[in-house]
């Protein structure tokens, strides 16, 4: 397994990396979408569908496959050999951080459940809060990777 992992190192590392654009993507723009869903959009109407099918396909067709792929693609990388020296301290970080992200995403997925029944409690400034989330652990991501401290 490990010759094969070897060998196609590249192509997974390109995988997991464009994986990882598409979840980002995904994980930035839905809570955008609830900030005025919160703010903007009344609950029972034409624009609160309209909102809720927007919400149901960006988590369900992007973001979900794109976490997953993530995840697949990552793990194949984990265990490339070679690749990840468990003994420093950033394989750690990036993983706490990848676990964190993923929770967030499960998180989002709960809130959208909440607009889709009308019940939805946060405001468009709790969401805007949770909106830079993301943003964080990809800096904490990304400088364990690069950086490798």
């Amino acid at each position: 397994m490990g010759d094969f992992l070897a060998e196609y190192y590249v192509w997974t590392k390109f995988l997991h990396v464009i994986s990882v654009i598409s979840w980002m993507a995904g994980l930035f723009y839905l809570p955008r979408l609830f900030v005025y869903h919160a703010e903007e959009v009344g609950s029972g109407n034409g624009t609160d569908l309209l909102f809720q099918t927007m919400e149901r396909r960006l988590l369900r067709a992007i973001m979900n496959p794109a976490m997953i792929a993530t995840w697949v693609f990552g793990l194949a990388l984990v265990f490339t050999p070679g690749i990840v020296d468990w003994s420093m301290v950033w394989p750690w970080t990036k993983a706490a951080s990848v676990i964190a992200m993923t929770w967030f995403h499960h998180w989002l997925g709960l809130r959208r459940k909440d607009f889709a029944e009308g019940q939805n409690r946060l405001a468009g400034r709790r969401y805007r809060m949770m909106n830079e989330v993301p943003t964080l652990l990809m800096l904490v991501i990304v400088a364990s990777v690069i950086v490798k401290f």
